[in-house]
């Protein structure tokens, strides 16, 4: 069908002559799809109004239903700020139990196993929850998800602060992971929603960063918060840094999702069109028929959408069918999720190592997680930068595969600084060098995590929700795990041994790029979904 091009966001206006007007009440409405880049027909409008009629209402402004890859730069710019500043918010959660450990454990009468507890409720609200909201944002959109979501979190922040029984602290504290699940696990999909594959890296990277810096940003401030004023100050200080920012979602973020758009441009026409005929204003001309016709706009998505339970339960199997069924998920899965439970046991062995060996203070301690934003900052621009040199000079295939080849060295980073971390913790050799190598081990977990989720998204496609929310189920819930161990294992292998022992497996996982990238193309042609959609 051609349609007349629309170049101001809004509904051509055409008028006519009382006498030159159709009788096109009696037909009958015909619905066409739409899509967001589709022309829009010209309303037959009569002026001035003949018997019967009356002015026609005002065209509606559909310039917020532009398609968001075609947002201005700025625009562009100021969600991935959004969004990357309340990535790193949800990130500030994981690490910002552990300063007040041994104050609380005595406040409590618990030992420091249950108390860690807290960190890994956390988790599993952050790993389940968004399998049950991804159908919602689908059916909502992101930013309805986000508002709702941000609440919940500062709610929740508010009453880990203000809870007086350690139960209520583990409640708030699996609801805290539930809220803060929404600003990291959905932040991907905003940068997919408006950000075509080849544009991704960079955003990624900074969301990727983001969360980083926010995980070694939380202990480094509580350490100072308990040295200095009361522990609930921890909380507290979050939950007003967090609701400021719920403000700026209110204010400043703007749906992303193009069916979620495109649904509500259909609806906004199809009202506009009502209104039309209500004044007397029948049909439109459209390129193909000289004649009006009265139309209606529907999406071909809302056609195809599941029921809500089904898309809960889709959301809910699917992952882990897929985790069990396609190697390239399985593998990619227990790398990322070793790499992030690395991450969460520093929460408990940093301070242990630099308590033991170095007297730190806790404020000390706390100083040490600057290592980790250190590392996580040098690594984003690395990442950024890399990707760009490449393009520029055609360095890789257009192929998935391209996005392992930086990952099959950087990873080595991570084992690296654990045998590095373990063999300089002695008090015999200067505290620099353990903290140097946190600095290092962090930016080798980044690579891990960056590496995986571009290379599912460019594998599975549209299948690639389901392939993320696997590996995120498996790293939360392993990574919640570890700090239940930490203190055992280290106490009991001792210091340089129990750092080893990490150190190996993570050498041995570092096979895992390197195996895809010389098998990568023959394991996705088996791959049921991979190659059903390479087709």
């Amino acid at each position: 069908m051609a349609l007349s091009p629309n170049p101001t966001h809004q509904p051509p206006l055409q008028e006519y002559e009382p006498e030159k007007q159709a009788d096109t009440s009696t037909q009958e409405i015909e619905y066409l799809y739409l899509d967001l880049d589709t022309p829009l027909p010209t309303p037959w409008i009569t002026a001035p109004p003949g018997p019967g009629q009356s002015p026609p209402p005002d065209a509606p402004t559909l310039e917020k239903y532009t398609s968001p890859f075609l947002w201005p730069k700025w625009r562009k710019s100021m969600m991935t700020s959004i969004s990357c500043a309340v990535t790193a918010l949800a990130g500030y959660c994981a690490g910002e139990t552990s300063p007040a450990s041994e104050l609380l454990t005595a406040y409590w009468d618990i030992s420091p196993v249950a108390y860690n507890l807290g960190i890994t409720l956390f988790c599993v609200g952050f790993a389940l929850a968004p399998m049950v909201l991804a159908p919602f944002s689908e059916i909502n959109g992101r930013r309805p998800i986000f508002v709702a979501s941000g609440i919940l979190f500062v709610a929740c922040t508010v009453a880990c602060g203000g809870t007086r029984l350690f139960g209520g602290f583990l409640v708030a504290r699996f609801f805290q992971g539930v809220g803060a699940s929404t600003f990291s696990t959905m932040v991907g999909g905003v940068i997919s929603d408006i950000y075509h594959a080849h544009e991704r890296n960079t955003p990624m990277a900074l969301f990727t960063g983001s969360a980083f810096f926010g995980t070694g940003l939380a202990p480094m401030i509580s350490s100072a918060i308990v040295q200095h004023t009361s522990w609930r100050w921890i909380y507290w200080s979050h939950a007003i840094v967090t609701g400021i920012f719920v403000l700026v979602i209110l204010l400043f973020f703007q749906e992303t999702r193009g069916s979620v758009l495109l649904s509500q441009k259909a609806r906004t026409l199809n009202t506009y069109y009502e209104q039309l005929e209500a004044a007397g204003h029948f049909g439109v001309l459209t390129g193909d028929k000289p004649q009006p016709r009265r139309i209606r706009w529907k999406v071909k998505s809302d056609e195809e959408r599941e029921s809500l339970a089904k898309m809960i339960s889709i959301s809910l199997y699917r992952p882990f069918h897929m985790l069990v069924t396609e190697p390239v998920v399985f593998f990619f899965s227990l790398w990322v999720a070793f790499s992030w439970a690395v991450l969460y046991l520093q929460f408990g062995s940093i301070p242990l190592v630099f308590k033991t060996n170095h007297n730190f203070t806790l404020e000390e301690n706390g100083a040490v997680f600057t290592a980790m934003c250190v590392g996580s900052l040098l690594i984003t621009l690395v990442s950024i930068y890399q990707e760009k040199l490449a393009t520029r000079f055609n360095l890789l295939p257009p192929t998935p595969e391209a996005r392992l080849y930086f990952v099959c060295i950087q990873a080595t980073l991570m084992p690296i600084g654990l045998f590095w971390f373990g063999w300089t913790s002695p008090s015999s050799i200067h505290w620099i060098s353990p903290t140097l190598a946190i600095a290092c081990e962090t930016m080798g977990i980044f690579s891990v995590y960056l590496a995986v989720f571009n290379y599912l998204a460019d594998t599975y496609h549209r299948y690639a929700s389901s392939a993320i929310a696997a590996q995120s189920c498996c790293r939360n819930l392993l990574g919640g795990a570890f700090p239940l161990v930490t203190n055992a294992m280290f106490n009991n292998l001792g210091f340089p041994e129990a750092s080893s022992l990490l150190g190996a497996i993570g050498a041995v996982l570092c096979l895992v790029p390197w195996v895809l990238v010389v098998y990568g193309e023959r394991i996705r042609g088996r791959s049921r979904m991979a190659s059903e959609l390479a087709k």
